[in-house]
């Protein structure tokens, strides 16, 4: 049997699904083949690439992709992790499952860079629990 294909989406590619992605290709090992990608593509965010360093990931070397590159893909899965990319992302034909993770975008916390960064910290531990929940869910 083949590795389960994940598609990890949000609207700008720069911070939750860079997490889930990073969270799921490490925890994961080698049973899925892992993608993000944004509407809007912009950069990874440096409060994202810090809030992972933490958890000993780098994040650094990712890019923010356009959904427009994984449209004729198949996967076993898409994944949304904003509340604007579930309501506008497009129908994928080739999705087996499509799941949506509200996670508040750490993008819009203000305050100094320390409160900001709780903000990251506190979307990338809600992605961790519920990687972990999503390959317990798929242990074959």
């Amino acid at each position: 049997m083949g590795k389960i294909r994940v598609l990890f989406i949000c609207s700008r590619n720069s911070c939750r699904s860079q997490m889930a992605e990073a969270f799921l290709k490490k925890m994961g090992k080698d049973r899925f083949e892992v993608f993000s990608a944004g509407l809007e593509p912009t950069q990874v965010d440096p409060l994202a690439i810090k809030a992972m360093a933490e958890k000993g990931y780098d994040i650094s070397g990712q890019e923010a992709k356009s959904l427009d590159r994984y449209l004729k893909e198949r996967f076993g899965y898409l994944i949304t992790v904003c509340n604007r990319a579930n309501r506008l992302c497009p129908v994928f034909p080739g999705v087996s499952l499509r799941e949506h993770w509200p996670i508040k975008d750490p993008a819009e916390a203000v305050g100094s860079e320390e409160e900001r960064l709780n903000a990251y910290r506190e979307a990338r531990d809600e992605l961790e629990k519920r990687i972990k929940v999503f390959i317990d869910r798929n242990d074959t």
